[in-house]
């Protein structure tokens, strides 16, 4: 069965790779992506940037629906709209992209999914594991790095950033503990993949943890 794509496309890559950014809120994730950006981009790498859900117009729009908090979803329904939102997201900017060469960084992949409706959610896990089959056909990010930080450190960031929290941010310390948890998990799972990056650490030290991971890939 296919979906939008063929397993072939999905996994010719040449030589773009895809490195994905995770952690719960409040970890740092935006400002060490666009830190990773310039320096490829300093590296004369032509990078592509994004972000899920989002990346597209459809994706933005079910951003909003997700995030706002408009509609009462519960854990399923999110995974639902997640993974059409990310089919949509590979097969018109994510494989496009690196079919070319370019580098995607993406803010939050599957990960996120295993990580807040799986851990968070309590939806097992087995689930989200076939719409991966399904939609990615065993195309996995290059690199993902995971941000890790205590959730009191990363609420008390939050509320010092001043701006209004989505749906997700305005849940209970429990629901992030499990997040965090999860992805633990992944990561404990995966180790080659995921790099643990200790997110309570300098700007600069922690930047300085991910180009040495990123650099590997060259």
């Amino acid at each position: 069965m296919n979906v939008l794509f063929s397993e072939d496309s999905i996994n010719d890559k040449k030589n773009g790779r895809l490195v994905t950014f995770e952690g719960g809120d409040g970890s740092g994730k935006t400002t060490q992506l666009d830190l990773l950006e310039k320096r490829l981009i300093d590296n004369r790498i032509e990078v592509v940037k994004t972000r899920e859900p989002g990346g597209t117009q459809l994706g933005e729009r079910l951003r909003q629906l997700l995030l706002k908090g408009e509609f009462s979803t519960d854990p399923g329904t999110e995974m639902l709209i997640l993974f059409a939102a990310r089919a949509h997201h590979l097969s018109t900017t994510i494989l496009p992209a690196l079919e070319t060469g370019c580098w995607v960084l993406c803010d939050r992949f599957t990960d996120a999914t295993f990580a807040y409706q799986g851990g968070g959610g309590g939806l097992d896990s087995e689930s989200i594991l076939q719409l991966e089959k399904l939609v990615q056909k065993g195309m996995q990010p290059d690199l993902t790095l995971l941000l890790d930080l205590p959730v009191e450190e990363g609420l008390n960031r939050v509320n010092k950033r001043g701006c209004n929290p989505d749906r997700f941010e305005k849940l209970g310390k429990a629901f992030k503990e499990r997040v965090r948890q999860a992805y633990l998990t992944r990561q404990r799972e995966e180790p080659l993949r995921i790099r643990l990056i200790d997110a309570s650490d300098s700007i600069e030290v922690i930047h300085k943890a991910i180009w040495n991971h990123v650099s590997k890939l060259f």
